[in-house]
């Protein structure tokens, strides 16, 4: 039996059931709506992509209400108000929008008549101004050629004379500067209602523009949405394609907790086994080296002892029988041997014949082969997933046909086309503006020229006025100040009738816009009036959308003035279950039932057989009887051999002999001793301590692999303990949290998808912007400016009527008078005139 013997286990229901699970769950979802964003449950999900928020269109900047331009609406307003106090009005308004023709009888012209009497008393009084302003200085006129009406040019002096000409001439004074401050109020507002119509075509292209980025906006954000959920199709497709690497590799990181240290601790016995056969060679190889070189030695030892014997039997040799028995105990004769080893070399012999490397190989590969194991049995549940998915990117395509889209798409363009017609009438009405402009400035000079005239008249009289001149002897000076006074009252007469005229029908227009229109757009009645029912054919917006209830425009305006989305602004959600085609919990069920219809084989594996484990124990237990004491007395035995002594002997001895040949033999004998003592202690002695530290390394190796033994016998049970009790749960645990990744997927984009379309989607914001800027420009802007003229014009003519009188009578204290009346302190001399003559 092997380390790794593969035996085929029980089927576990797991990762490819999560595939078909997973698959359900997209078809089931994206058959709903198709939204979603990805938050995975675990880590092992973590490569689900956050969805970014919908970007909203940059908008450009509209018009805002600006204070200098209704300087006068304060003023202007209140007068208006005065004028007309009726509320809006609606019943009107409703008979005219039903039947023109029909509501045009007396009853009805009387009730219009009745709403409008503040502007007929204005206008009949108005009427009153251009009739009789023009006969009141026709007869003036004609009454001064006839010598009355202040036409005799004789003034009478009175004491109280500079009393009035000083109260006559404040009164002017006044009056001319309340027509100033109108003329002021004149040509400003002039200028206000020349920026305001130069200004309104491109405000009106910025407010066209917005509205169209906002209905190009709309159809993106939907198709960005729907997209999104092709992204998420598409990335648990990619899931799917790799689910053998990554529900393998989940499944392997499982087992690594128990297996790798198994696996380590045997490839550390596998290494320390090596460790001891090389050391097993190498001391064996000593010991072959070291018997060589004791039997060499010993061959030469035995040489020399056969020489000195030869030599000692020479009957020349003097006295060398006296050494014969040191000659008996020159002996090397020893075998170098470890019995122990035997045995221990037989175990190592024995468990490397286990070969524990391709063992060892064996279970690498058997569980890198896991994800491939995944990916063959989950290849015909992946097949059919991702034909399904197909057939969900296909019915996601028809989920915008749903939506009326391409409404979004005809309003834009019809305001595309407005802009060209804007564009080809902008030049006629701006030629029409300059013919205005020019018109209101000529009458703003006019009543300047009238103003000026007065202050002319105000400042040269008094300047060359002499209080006790004769009034006959007049200064040029004084005289050109009352001739302007008469001039500017001529002026008043000859322009205020014709200027009455314009400020009447610039009344009745721009203060009926202003009540009927701009009043109630301010304060939202107009909305509120539209939304009436049956005022406007086909706009009952809710049933054409198919809604249960009605959607009125007011409500949409206050919607869109939040910037709340398409969403609740139309009531979609009354046409669309979003939660319900978003739910996941309802296909729990039948997601259940496919992940447990589907198996992945995964064998189970037994790590060491026991045939095995009995192998090391017994290796275990052979490896600490390694008895080196033989070894050691062998070591100190030829270490106690010393040739030296033997060879001073045989020196001593060589010094009593006469025989020069013996002399010569035994030395040279004792030199060989000397040798052989000197290759025992420089070639034995180091290969015997080299030996004895191989013998101990080996030894202390051999002390360890018992604990290493025993370590990986505790690992190896521990790892197949777990692995089978656990083998079966871990691959459905990792199967199901690979499920649980791909709706992990699906439930985040969902709630993604919710948020995006309740809240995202379609902010209408632009939409009231659009209306509010065209309310400026037309209300705050045009109308407001237009009313401000007219209400200065007529404040002037109004004022022509005391300026003209207070002028007149000015006048005559400044002329020249052709006849002279003195008056000196209490006396008065005056030349009464002939009763025939007459004064022109």
């Amino acid at each position: 039996m092997g380390l790794c013997e593969s035996v085929r286990g029980r089927r576990s229901p797991g990762g490819a059931g999560a595939l078909r699970a997973a698959a359900a769950l997209l078809v089931l979802l994206r058959l709903g709506l198709g939204l979603a964003q990805s938050v995975p449950p675990q880590d092992v999900c973590s490569s689900a992509a956050a969805h970014q928020d919908l970007t909203q269109p940059e908008y450009q900047k509209t018009a805002e209400v600006d204070a200098s331009v209704g300087f006068m609406a304060p003023l202007v307003h209140s007068f208006l108000l005065t004028v007309q106090p009726n509320p809006f009005p609606k019943d009107l308004i409703l008979k005219i929008a039903k039947d023109v023709e029909a509501q045009l009888n007396q009853l009805f012209i009387k009730e219009v008549l009745v709403y409008e009497v503040g502007f007929l008393v204005c206008a009949v009084i108005g009427l009153l101004y251009i009739v009789l302003m023009p006969i009141a200085g026709f007869f003036l006129a004609c009454c001064r050629c006839c010598g009355n009406c202040g036409g005799k040019m004789y003034q009478k002096q009175t004491p109280s004379i500079h009393c009035h000409r000083i109260t006559l001439y404040w009164a002017a004074f006044v009056t001319t500067v309340i027509i100033l401050a109108g003329n002021i109020c004149m040509f400003k507002s002039n200028e206000a209602i020349k920026v305001s119509v130069d200004q309104s075509q491109e405000e009106l292209n910025k407010t066209i523009e917005n509205i169209q980025s906002f209905l190009y906006s709309v159809p993106q954000q939907v198709h960005y949405v729907v997209n999104e959920s092709h992204g998420t199709v598409l990335n648990v497709t990619r899931n799917l394609d790799a689910i053998g690497p990554k529900l393998g590799k989940e499944i392997q990181d499982r087992f690594r907790g128990t297996m790798d240290p198994a696996l380590d601790s045997v490839r550390m016995l596998y290494q320390e086994t090596v460790n001891i056969s090389l050391e097993l060679n190498h001391l064996n190889s000593s010991l072959v080296q070291l018997q060589s070189s004791v039997n060499r030695l010993q061959a030469n030892l035995t040489a020399v002892k056969h020489q000195i014997n030869n030599t000692f039997s020479d009957p020349n040799c003097f006295q060398c029988n006296m050494l014969q028995p040191e000659l008996q105990k020159l002996t090397l004769d020893t075998t170098i041997t470890v019995p122990s080893l035997n045995d221990f070399q037989a175990a190592v012999d024995e468990l490397n014949k286990t070969d524990l490397k391709s063992k060892i190989n064996e279970v690498k590969d058997f569980f890198a082969s896991i994800p491939l194991r995944v990916t063959n049995d989950t290849k015909d549940i992946v097949k059919s997933t991702k034909q399904v998915l197909a057939n969900i990117e296909k019915q996601i395509s028809q989920f915008t046909k749903n939506i009326p889209l391409s409404a979004f798409t005809n309003v834009s363009e019809t305001l595309v086309q407005l802009q060209k017609d804007i564009g080809r009438t902008a030049p006629e009405f701006k030629r029409f503006e300059g013919i205005r402009w020019g018109v209101c400035v000529v009458v703003c000079c006019v009543v300047l020229l009238v103003v000026v005239c007065n202050f002319l008249g105000l400042v040269l009289g008094p300047l060359g006025l002499t209080l006790k001149a004769n009034p006959s002897k007049r200064s040029v000076t004084s005289d050109c100040g009352g001739t302007f006074l008469m001039i500017g009252a001529g002026f008043s007469f000859l322009f205020s009738w014709l200027f009455m005229i314009a400020v009447l029908l610039l009344f009745l227009v721009g203060g009926n816009f202003f009540t009927l229109l701009c009043q109630p757009w301010g304060d939202k009645q107009l909305l509120k009036f539209i939304d009436t029912p049956g005022f406007i054919p086909g706009l009952d917006i809710g049933p054409t959308l198919g809604l249960k209830s009605n959607i009125t425009i007011s409500g949409i305006f206050r919607a869109c003035k939040k910037n709340q989305p398409l969403w609740t602004t139309l009531h979609l959600y009354e046409l669309i279950d979003l939660q319900d085609l978003l739910n996941v919990t309802k296909y729990t069920e039948e997601i259940q039932q496919h992940f447990e219809n589907t198996d992945i084989s995964l064998s189970t594996i037994t790590l060491l057989s026991p045939e095995v484990t009995n192998q090391l124990r017994s290796f275990s237990n052979k490896a600490t009887n390694i008895d080196a004491s033989a070894f050691t007395q062998q070591m100190n035995k030829i270490s106690l051999i010393n040739l030296n002594k033997t060879a001073e002997q045989l020196d001593q001895l060589a010094g009593f002999q006469n025989n020069t040949s013996s002399r010569d033999q035994l030395q040279k004998e004792a030199r060989d001793l000397r040798q052989i003592q000197t290759d025992i202690e420089t070639i034995i002695i180091p290969q015997l301590e080299n030996l004895n530290s191989s013998i101990k390394s080996l030894g202390s190796t051999a002390g360890k692999i018992n604990g290493t033994i025993e370590e990986v016998l505790s690992n190896v049970g521990a790892a197949q303990d777990f692995l089978n009790t656990n083998t079966t749960q871990i691959v459905k645990t990792e199967s199901r949290t690979f499920l649980d990744c791909q709706l992990g997927y699906f439930s985040s984009y969902s709630d993604w998808a919710n948020v995006t379309i309740t809240q995202q989607v379609g902010r209408c914001g632009p939409v009231a912007g659009a209306v509010e800027s065209i309310e400026i420009m037309i209300c705050s802007y045009i109308v407001e400016s237009l009313n401000a003229f007219w209400f200065s014009l007529g404040w002037c003519m109004i004022f022509f009527i005391p300026s003209i009188i207070f002028s007149i009578k000015l006048s005559k204290y400044y002329r020249r008078m052709k006849y002279s009346d003195e008056y000196d302190d209490q006396l008065i001399m005056s030349r009464i005139p002939r009763a025939q003559m007459k004064f022109t």
